[in-house]
């Protein structure tokens, strides 16, 4: 399972009642259908990241020590 990561979202009331509603109809919770929403969007503008294999590091090296 991926890593999971906490943060706070400072977002308009009448757009957490809206996307509330629609995680009720959908039977998700609030924060699964945030998650969906994301994804969906991240998939339609082709930003879905990639996974990565269990050995590969999360982050690139970086370049070569110029000093």
């Amino acid at each position: 399972m991926a890593d999971r990561k906490s943060f706070l979202l400072r977002v308009d009331a009448g757009v957490l009642e809206a996307v509330q509603r629609w995680a009720n109809d959908d039977l998700r919770s609030l924060n699964a259908q945030i998650e969906f929403l994301l994804r969906d969007a991240l998939r339609r503008a082709g930003r879905v990241p990639r996974e990565r294999p269990p050995d590969e590091p999360a982050t690139p090296p970086s370049g070569p020590d110029i000093g």
